[in-house]
C-alpha cells in the first residue's frame, strides 16, 4: 500500500520557521517526483514546490521563492519543505504528493498519490 504521511505543521508567528516532512512507504521512492501543495480555507489547492527523483530539478511557486526549500532523502524515503519568514498568507493545509517518473510538474492532477495533509497556521 502506497502511503505518504506528513508531519511538522503547527502554529507559528509571522517571521518564524517550520520544517514539514513527508515519509513515504510502499513505493520505489527514488523513481518518483515529489511535490508540496497547499490549500487555504475557501481556496483551491495550489502548488508550492516540487523536486525531481534525483533532486537535480527543483521548482517553487513565486510566492515562496527565497523562503521555502524542498529537499529529499532517497535513502530515508522522505521529502521535506523548509519554510522560513512565514507570513499569515502561508496559512493552509500542506500536502505532500508523489508521481512516478522523471518529469517534475506543478499540476496537482499529475500526482497520483497524496498524503492526508498537515495544518500550518501563521499568526500575525
Amino acid at each position: 500500500q502506497v502511503q505518504l504521511v506528513e508531519s511538522g505543521g503547527g502554529l507559528v508567528q509571522a517571521g518564524g520557521s517550520l520544517r514539514l516532512s513527508c515519509a513515504a512507504s510502499g513505493l520505489t521512492f527514488s523513481r518518483y517526483a515529489l511535490g508540496w501543495f497547499r490549500q487555504a480555507p475557501g481556496k483551491e489547492r495550489e502548488f508550492v514546490a516540487a523536486i525531481s527523483w534525483s533532486g537535480s530539478s527543483i521548482y517553487n511557486t513565486d510566492s515562496v521563492k527565497g523562503r521555502c526549500t524542498i529537499s529529499r532523502d532517497n535513502a530515508k524515503n522522505t521529502v521535506a519543505l523548509q519554510m522560513n519568514s512565514l507570513k499569515p498568507e502561508d496559512t493552509a493545509v500542506y500536502y505532500c504528493a508523489a508521481r512516478p517518473g522523471i518529469i517534475v510538474t506543478t499540476e496537482a492532477y499529475e500526482y497520483d498519490t497524496w498524503g492526508q495533509g498537515t495544518q500550518v497556521t501563521v499568526s500575525s
